[in-house]
């Protein structure tokens, strides 16, 4: 990793793309300790609680910005929320799924409907933002009252809006300019910013007592293992073999050789666990607008949700397996893969044409998709098992790393395929 960084500094285009990254993020992180006028950020923080809620799970995408209330709090969510219902849509709609297969022309389309999809989301979730900072004493006394309420309530809700558009432009301007893709990079970039609080906690817990001189080594190893064992679910995959037939065009004979199609453990990524984690965060968001009395049966279902007991392990593991085979069935279809093999003259070994090869690329990705699940769902879950057997709570989860890891090796991958690029001579040199 390290030769090729090394190697992409030395070439001067890849090095004034890596340098236009980097000045992205500086400003990224520059936006995320700006805060947001008129707002009490520590009202924000107590309304967070220990952040096992939907508001701490947009703490950690906004990598710690959101608990400051500052101008990057909502991070990235609007867009990949936006992004994620586009995605859905075009199942749904045949207007969007032929612009989809349009080719460059139907996904620019696609991409300014996602932007404006972002910017409405942004909006709404701005202004439920405001409200719930108003409920909970986020803002002074003056400033819910009177004319000053409507100006500020008007700030605050642009600013908040304003960030998550603006946070959306920056990841375009890595898109075009840059390395890797925008939007993952200021999610790792945020992501990673807190890492030196979480081993800053670490040792000030080891300092204290808190972690005996056994668990603290153990728990950097595990940390360790875990993202060795991410790197290798991440890169593995199930080839299926493809053979092209010889076919005669003029003069020319084309096909004849073999091929593969490639299918990866992770082929919905980190979604899965997105989905159910937004999905779970429900009863315990509810109870930060509503405490029900000790004892009643809304607040056994409530504790019955929280994030430490085991009915929200399992939920949670049984949850990412069921959005794992959604995301997967809406993502791939063996139907159209089978008619592409055929379109080209090829065929699996062994498997004929038609049916039969839809029959056998489907059962190959339902056992793909199992195997991924549980690779996600160990991952997941693993955080919560860790800190109920010792008490002490990780503050990089299992979603953080698989996305770090994710979004490492695609970049590594894409440095690597863009100097192999520019170190090959071509044909006519």
């Amino acid at each position: 990793m390290f030769d090729v960084i090394k190697s992409a500094f030395k070439s001067p285009e890849l090095k004034k793309k890596l340098v236009f990254t980097i000045f992205i993020l500086v400003i990224f992180r520059i936006g995320a300790l700006i805060p947001v006028p008129f707002v009490n950020s520590s009202a924000l923080l107590q309304t967070m609680g220990d952040g096992n809620n939907f508001l701490g799970y947009l703490n950690m995408m906004s990598g710690g910005a959101f608990e400051q209330a500052t101008l990057f709090a909502m991070s990235i969510t609007p867009y990949i929320n936006a992004s994620i219902i586009i995605q859905l849509l075009t199942v749904a709609i045949p207007a969007l799924e032929r612009l989809q297969k349009d080719g460059g022309t139907g996904r620019e389309k696609l991409g300014k409907i996602t932007r404006y999809l972002t910017v409405g989301l942004a909006l709404l979730q701005a202004t439920g933002l405001y409200f719930l900072l108003r409920n909970r004493g986020g803002f002074a006394s003056e400033f819910i009252s009177g004319g000053w309420q409507y100006f500020v309530a008007a700030v605050v809700i642009i600013t908040f809006t304003a960030g998550a558009a603006l946070i959306m432009w920056l990841g375009e301007q890595i898109n075009d300019k840059g390395i890797g893709n925008g939007i993952s990079i200021i999610l790792f970039a945020g992501i990673i910013a807190r890492g030196p609080d979480a081993f800053v906690t670490l040792y000030q817990n080891f300092r204290k007592g808190g972690i005996n001189y056994f668990l603290a080594p153990l728990t950097v190893l595990i940390f360790a293992f875990v993202i060795v064992f991410i790197v290798i679910m991440t890169n593995s995959e199930r080839r299926i073999p493809v053979q092209y037939a010889k076919r005669v065009v003029g003069r020319k004979m084309y096909g004849g050789q073999s091929s593969y199609i490639p299918i990866k453990i992770s082929m919905s990524g980190v979604m899965p666990i997105i989905f159910a984690s937004a999905f779970l965060s429900l009863p315990s968001t509810i109870s930060l607008f509503y405490t029900p009395e000790v004892g009643s049966w809304q607040y056994a279902i409530l504790n019955a949700f929280s994030p430490t007991g085991w009915i929200y392990s399992i939920l949670y593991f049984v949850l990412i397996i069921a959005f794992n085979y959604f995301y997967v069935a809406i993502q791939y279809n063996p139907v159209e893969i089978a008619n592409n093999i055929k379109s080209n003259n090829g065929a699996i070994p062994g498997i004929r044409p038609g049916k039969p090869t839809v029959t056998f690329i489907s059962k190959v990705i339902s056992k793909i998709t199992l195997v991924g699940a549980f690779f996600l769902g160990i991952i997941a879950v693993f955080p919560i098992l860790f800190t109920g057997l010792t008490g002490f709570n990780i503050s990089l989860g299992g979603t953080s790393i698989i996305i770090l890891v994710g979004v490492a090796l695609d970049t590594m991958r894409q440095l690597e395929s863009q100097l192999t690029v520019r170190h090959h001579k071509g044909f006519l040199e």
